[in-house]
């Protein structure tokens, strides 16, 4: 794929890399400590295809209409991350591609999840990560305060899933390092009854450094390596 889109994604690859390995120094971490996962919804399977040709294997989608249709399109070395908030009678079909889910945040998807997992016969456990609610509001995405040691207990104790660790999105208006604060505050508690369960699933386009520098192992890029995203249709 030697084209002009394939030359724009490459450099703007380089470019979230070197704000990567920038951010890793500043922290005093190691630039392999951060996984970038591709946010890829509303591109095309194209777009995918040309990601992995450059090296980047981990990719992150928000809707199952539109990430399943991808999976099967592209590249089967790829890790798919589901991103966005799930339904439950979304999780089998979710089961069937995804190597983690980032926005596990109630008790019934754990069991929607673990369900799915089972039925889809899968050679290894499906990863979760509890999203967390910094704001602990409760009528957007993410598990409130009191609510993410039962979910991540409910994960670990599924035999289907692994708990990875904690996921979420700094909410609108806050400070991104006070978010990012709170999360990796969260992460070493779930830590001390779950040692395993490292990951931190922080940072996109705009704030990725904040996260880096708070611990993120995972960083969701979108706009930075795709452009600003056409409206959903």
């Amino acid at each position: 794929m030697g084209d002009a889109r394939t030359a724009e994604i490459e450099h703007n690859l380089a470019v979230v890399r070197a704000r990567v390995a920038s951010a890793c120094r500043a922290a005093g971490r190691a630039a392999d400590e951060v996984t970038l996962v591709a946010v890829t919804k509303t591109y095309p399977a194209e777009d995918v295809t040309r990601l992995a040709s450059l090296g980047v294997l981990d990719v992150g989608e928000n809707r199952d209409q539109e990430a399943a249709p991808k999976a099967v399109a592209c590249p089967p070395e790829l890790r798919w991350h589901f991103i966005g908030q799930l339904q439950r009678n979304k999780a089998r079909s979710v089961a069937s591609y995804a190597s983690v889910v980032h926005s596990v945040d109630s008790l019934r998807l754990v069991d929607a999840l673990t369900d799915a997992a089972v039925r889809a016969g899968r050679d290894t456990p499906l990863g979760a990560l509890v999203q967390v609610s910094l704001d602990d509001d409760e009528h957007r995405g993410g598990a409130v305060t009191g609510i993410i040691e039962q979910v991540a207990e409910s994960i670990a104790a599924s035999p289907a899933l692994t708990l990875k660790g904690v996921m979420a999105v700094a909410p609108l208006g806050w400070d991104p390092d006070a978010a990012f604060e709170r999360l990796a505050a969260v992460s070493a508690r779930l830590r001390i009854s779950f040692p395993d369960a490292d990951w931190i699933s922080a940072g996109m386009s705009d704030d990725l450094e904040s996260a880096i520098s708070h611990g993120s192992t995972h960083v969701r890029v979108g706009s930075a390596l795709l452009g600003n995203r056409p409206p959903l249709g």
